[in-house]
């Protein structure tokens, strides 16, 4: 009983540090570079670091306000929220990030999700913008952990059903079947639908998975 909230605080402030290297980096950001087309290809890098706001910012009653105000429709909640912190510039849409970064807010208690949806996303911003971060291995491991083991945000225990994953950088180690071997960060991005990362691992299983994601 003791050890469950120890876990959550080291989560969240897995979270808030993703938050804080990422603002840092939006900092130096040019106005190409924030109407530039993210990997979620849908969105801009301003409208990705928009939905982080409103992820930062969206309790659980608001959140379920808000999924069924949009007919449980996933893709006009997720457009709802995050039109509401876009500022009227890229400086007023980064200054709402800023001002939520710190928040400990989330619909529902998978704090793993959270920090996974904080990664991902803003890896989302980072690989098309050609900028690299050394993400602390604790907590990358800590979501392709919770990744493999259930469909939550993305469909990533799907994902990965029926392949063996294995970090070549780190502990993660995951499943039976083709193997995949690669990166953490790479294992990660994958499980959450990111094809680009696909060339980044390697293995029998690869060509599934690219089948499933691709």
């Amino acid at each position: 009983m003791g050890r469950a909230p120890v876990d959550r605080d080291r989560l969240w402030s897995a979270i808030h540090l993703e938050r804080g290297a990422l603002a840092s980096e939006l900092e130096r950001l040019d106005d190409a570079d924030w109407h530039a087309t993210s990997l979620c290809t849908e969105w801009t890098v301003e409208e990705v670091v928009a939905h982080l706001t409103a992820v930062a910012r969206t309790g659980r009653v608001r959140w379920i306000r808000s999924f069924a105000g949009a007919l449980f429709d996933t893709d006009r909640h997720n457009r709802r929220r995050l039109d509401e912190q876009l500022g009227s510039t890229p400086g007023g849409t980064l200054e709402n990030f800023l001002l939520s970064s710190g928040l400990r807010v989330a619909p529902f208690g998978d704090v793993a999700a959270w920090l996974g949806e904080t990664i991902v996303h803003a890896e989302d911003i980072r690989r098309p913008l050609g900028l690299r971060r050394d993400h602390p291995m604790d907590a990358l491991t800590s979501v392709a952990r919770f990744y493999a083991a259930r469909d939550f945000a993305v469909n990533s225990a799907t994902v990965a059903a029926d392949l063996r994953l294995r970090a070549t950088d780190g502990p993660f180690e995951a499943g039976n079947g083709p193997a995949v071997e690669g990166p953490t960060l790479a294992l990660v991005m994958t499980m959450a639908g990111r094809p680009a990362y696909l060339d980044d691992l390697s293995g029998d299983g690869v060509g599934e998975l690219r089948r499933r994601i691709g």
